[in-house]
């Protein structure tokens, strides 16, 4: 079954419709284009910002105008994520969403649910003539996944309403009413290359097969990082077996647990038996350490490859490799007010040897500012204790603080156990949400945030759970209709 057969097809029409279109983070241009020509095409007032938000004012059904103005905010960029046999161009292909029993996948790529399904529902709202509401205007916001950079480039003044339904949650049934914070860390090896000694032969080895996900959302889950594996096994090569380090290579996004990491080496010929088991033994181990979180592990080994002139200065690669060692990397504190919801975080996303530096590049989260500035501090004197030549810290912002007796939330918490007939979660997200940003900016606004059920965002498993997509949207119909006057 094609998903725009699915129920309501007033979204899964317009999901589709997302799903043709490339829309990575940083290369929004013709997602921007059509929503803003569909805006126009349907007649409502559209707007596109200096840098590339959309707003789409709807104006109030009959007998709704009354009511408080509503804003249905979601975000057009997904994040760009593919296994390691897959063709897809995301700046060419459309996405291959297909039915897979009571969930809609991609084939062996992200989804883009996260947020193209929000950004639906909006649409789904300002088409369907059936939804009673008051003043709705849709805010979709660009380069959310890379940098918030639509919410930071929002001007204050221009929405004129007065709460904010953030449509970016991924769990159906919970009550979103805070978020963590975030913080961006980038350090820098200066390396020269030396030239391959006689004796040498060269092996590929790649960590693949690992979870990913969220580096919010799934940082709990306490997924292996391909990196950290890939560190780990580098570390007694080079010091016990006088490997060379050609390349490293691990992890893309930010925002992404690490999923796939490599390492071409070189290694002494008459060691390079003994490396070779080292390097199985140290995954089969790492594998048993992680078997419930990361049953898939998979290692691949290339040892009939040519062997590359020259290789990554030792001394240089060693600091790092320790240094990516001794970074933290995953849950650092649990909420003590929150049960279950992680406070502070940190992601060791991105491992790259290039244009003669490695870089290592982390993303912190929390819900503190303090315990977040306290986490930059211990990694700044990791990497200065490793030697790095530039630490650099940038993307930084609050998180979104809890306020629970707002009358949005009252609204929220009522419509669903009348459609659902039992009590909604209220929540906090360890996830970034634009709400933090925006809301400081617009600090009279209600804000909560609702969505279906998401899982695995951020990774080519990502899938959205069909079900639960029709149940929110006769929740978000109902919450609309009882949206208290002006």
């Amino acid at each position: 079954m094609s998903i725009q057969n699915l129920e309501p097809k007033v979204i899964w029409k317009n999901f589709y419709a997302l799903t043709q279109i490339p829309r990575p983070s940083k290369h929004e241009g013709k997602v921007i284009d059509y929503l803003y020509n569909w805006g126009i095409s349907h007649g409502f007032e559209t707007i596109k910002d200096e840098v590339g938000n959309i707003i789409i004012r709807v104006p109030a059904t009959p007998g709704m105008e009354n009511r408080k103005g509503v804003i249905l905010q979601g975000h057009m960029d997904m994040v760009p994520q593919k296994t390691s046999d897959s063709p897809h161009d995301f700046l060419k292909d459309p996405i291959n969403a297909y039915v897979d029993g009571e969930w809609v996948t991609a084939d062996r790529t992200t989804l883009g649910a996260d947020n193209g399904i929000g950004v639906a529902f909006g649409m789904a709202v300002a088409e369907d003539k059936s939804v009673k509401h008051g003043p709705i205007e849709l805010l979709i916001t660009m380069d959310e996944e890379t940098g918030m950079t639509g919410a930071n480039g929002l001007q204050p003044g221009v929405l004129k309403g007065d709460i904010l339904l953030n449509l970016d949650s991924e769990d159906e049934g919970e009550l979103c009413v805070g978020c963590a914070g975030g913080l961006d860390v980038s350090a820098s090896f200066k390396y020269h290359k030396y030239c391959t000694p006689e004796g040498m032969k060269a092996l590929r080895f790649k960590v693949s097969g690992l979870q990913g996900g969220h580096s919010g959302m799934d940082i709990s889950l306490y997924r292996a990082n391909a990196n950290k594996v890939v560190a780990r096994i580098l570390l007694p090569l080079m010091e016990d077996y006088g490997v060379k380090v050609v390349e490293f290579h691990g992890g893309s996004l930010r925002n992404a647990i690490p999923f796939e990491a490599q390492a071409e080496i070189l290694v002494p010929e008459d060691k390079f038996k003994a490396a070779r088991e080292l390097i199985v033994s140290i995954f089969d181990t790492v594998k048993a350490e992680f078997k419930d979180s990361d049953p898939s592990a998979l290692l691949t080994i290339e040892d009939k490859i040519p062997v590359q002139p020259k290789f990554i200065q030792g001394s240089v690669m060693l600091r790092a490799v320790k240094a990516i060692i001794a970074s933290p990397s995953g849950v650092i504190r649990m909420s003590q007010s929150m049960p279950g919801l992680t406070e502070t975080s940190v992601n060791l996303a991105i491992v790259r040897t290039e244009k003669g530096k490695i870089t290592i590049h982390s993303l912190m989260r929390s819900a503190v500012d303090s315990s977040k500035a306290y986490l930059a501090q211990r990694i700044q004197c990791i990497y200065e204790l490793a030697g790095a030549d530039q630490i650099t810290f940038a993307g930084g912002y609050s998180g979104w603080t809890p306020k629970l007796d707002t009358p949005i939330n009252k609204v929220c918490m009522d419509q669903f156990e009348k459609v659902y007939g039992r009590p909604m979660k209220i929540m906090a997200t360890h996830g970034g949400l634009e709400c933090a940003i925006m809301g400081a900016k617009y600090p009279n606004w209600e804000m909560v945030s609702i969505g279906p059920t998401i899982r695995y965002p951020h990774s080519p498993d990502e899938k959205v759970h069909i079900a639960s997509v029709a149940r929110t949207w006769d929740y978000l119909k109902a919450v609309l209709e009882n949206i208290p006057v002006k």
